[in-house]
């Protein structure tokens, strides 16, 4: 652990301050615990996991289905869960690396609050491993992976939204080529009835000569 003196603290949303260790002692997450964003909690905890000595893993969130807003979200030790190793009917596709997930439970599980805030509703203390992680480390908030997974979830929500546009647009389209046609059809349709009366007429006047 880092051996700063004093009150150490980090910045929350709109510049609020949310400390997390005064002197030797840390301040641990506790449910009912409140923040002004879902990122505000994720620097707490963050923060909480350098000093204790393990690396924060964002996990799993639930969003809104009207509008895709991210309503909760669980944050956890980089050791949560297991590694699966992939095998083929011949045995492995690829050299098994050494693992890293232990089955870790430790995590917190955020929630925004209809007040506006955000709030812890759970809290996982115990872990499973030692926690050696050295602070260097633990100060990369996440890894490429995690980084790269909101990435490309930001922008898959991004095409899902231009997709239902193009969806929109394309059935106005439609709507307006079928009515076109039809008009169009009825007037082809009144040029036929023409034509047929036009040789009527003309067959009558041909009688009568």
């Amino acid at each position: 652990m880092d051996s700063d003196e004093g009150a150490g603290a980090v910045e929350g949303s709109a510049g609020r301050q949310l400390i997390v260790f005064e002197g030797d002692s840390i301040r641990e997450p506790c449910e009912g615990m409140e923040f002004d964003s879902e990122e505000a909690a994720k620097i707490f905890y963050d923060e909480y996991a350098r000093r204790v000595g393990f690396v924060m893993r964002v996990m799993s969130c639930r969003r809104s289905e009207r509008d895709g807003r991210i309503l909760a979200r669980r944050l956890g030790c980089n050791k949560e869960g297991y590694c699966v190793s992939i095998r083929g009917k011949f045995g492995p596709v690829r050299k098994p690396r050494p693992s890293t997930r232990e089955g870790c439970k430790a995590m917190i599980h955020v929630k925004f609050d209809k007040s506006g805030k955000w709030m812890i509703t759970k809290f996982v203390k115990e872990h499973n491993h030692p926690l050696v992680v050295a602070p260097r480390e633990a100060r990369q908030t996440m890894d490429e992976k995690d980084k790269k997974i909101q990435e490309l979830t930001v922008e898959l929500r991004n095409k899902k939204r231009l997709c239902a546009l193009y969806q929109e647009q394309l059935t106005t389209f439609m709507k307006v080529v079928e009515v076109h046609s039809d008009h169009l059809s009825k007037k082809v349709q009144n040029v036929i009835n023409n034509l047929k009366e036009f040789e009527s007429i003309e067959k009558e006047l041909s009688r009568n000569r």
